[in-house]
């Protein structure tokens, strides 16, 4: 591999500095390169070093205009990687780290596989979730198949769970019951070229955050995994439309970015992605608009096994943008 130009007119992104004395970054990023529990033979433990270098092939500039170069509208600082992420010790130290991160904006998570959601909701105190994902992740057991359902276990209200990109033939019946019964906000991957990505966005984040949404066709507001909308049985207000004492001063929606959410063409790299998924400009779109929301306090970017990328590092590369949008959304807040 060739050695990369340098330009001092051309900025890189990367080697940002680890955080440091009294300055506040507005941005971290934490590596955590989990994998012993992946339902799938992995080498993800290599993704986080492998992001961090293919940051540094792409410039850190917005073209507006005006121009914006992220490295001098945001500071960014990189905390380093989780020692030994996996099991209970591992997510113990997983919160703490991200814990500790707690005045940065936006806490970025390098995975890694899909298990490291778990940990990092947690550490961050997240109240809502927001999954690109074409899987549920609601199994049994402790795995990189069950961090939703482990969130779920632990208090968090599925209610204020959205899964964008849940695609048809990688989920079972039971999984998909699952998450209906749950009261699970599914926007599925043809709903999302349906519908569009601002209008699936908007939802998102007024379901995720807590605030009542009426979902376009659905007619009368009904509560999801009740009998009868009529009596649903937290009272009136309560279901998918609805939160009785949530609001916008409600703890923060983490954002989990599941890189096989998208085409095999363009994340070979993942194990379980397959033909027809989202496209590579899609996804970017997606954590864009998604970023851009003040309630977005964390995310993560997993499922990447660097080691069974293509010989361009496609997957790896496209893994890197997303870090990238999720500090431009974080710039473009209002």
């Amino acid at each position: 591999m060739s050695a990369l130009s340098v330009d001092p007119l051309w900025p890189r992104a990367g080697d940002w500095p680890a955080p440091h004395g009294t300055t506040i970054p507005d941005a971290v990023l934490l590596g955590v390169p989990a994998w012993r529990t992946s339902l799938s033979p992995t080498g993800a433990a290599a993704t986080p070093a492998a992001v961090r270098e293919a940051l540094r092939r792409f410039s850190p500039t917005l073209l507006g205009p005006p121009p914006v170069d992220l490295n001098g509208a945001l500071r960014i600082a990189d905390a380093g990687d989780v020692h030994d992420p996996d099991g209970r010790e591992g997510e113990a130290r997983v919160r703490a780290a991200v814990a500790d991160l707690s005045a940065a904006r936006l806490v970025v998570a390098l995975g890694g596989d899909n298990s490291a959601t778990y940990a990092v909701a947690q550490g961050r105190g997240a109240g809502g979730l927001i999954t690109l994902d074409a899987h549920f992740d609601l199994r049994d057991g402790e795995s990189n198949g069950s961090p939703v359902r482990r969130l779920i276990a632990d208090g968090l209200d599925p209610r204020r769970i959205v899964q964008i990109g849940i695609a048809d033939f990688a989920n079972s019946a039971a999984y998909a019951q699952r998450a209906l019964d749950a009261g699970i906000t599914v926007i599925t991957l043809d709903e999302v070229r349906r519908r569009g990505i601002a209008e699936v966005v908007a939802e998102a984040l007024r379901v995720a955050a807590g605030r009542p949404v009426d979902r376009p066709g659905d007619g009368p507001l009904t509560v999801v995994g009740s009998e009868s909308a009529a009596s649903p049985p937290d009272g009136p207000a309560a279901g998918r439309f609805a939160f009785p004492g949530v609001g916008a001063s409600s703890p923060g929606i983490h954002l989990d970015i599941d890189v096989d959410v998208c085409d095999r063409s363009v994340a070979p790299g993942c194990p379980a992605s397959v033909p027809g998924g989202l496209a590579a400009w899609e996804l970017r779109a997606l954590v864009r608009a998604l970023a851009q929301d003040p309630g977005v306090v964390s995310a993560d970017v997993v499922e990447v096994d660097a080691t069974a990328d293509a010989p361009d590092s496609r997957t790896v590369r496209l893994a890197a943008l997303c870090v990238l949008e999720l500090l431009a959304g974080l710039a473009e807040r209002r």
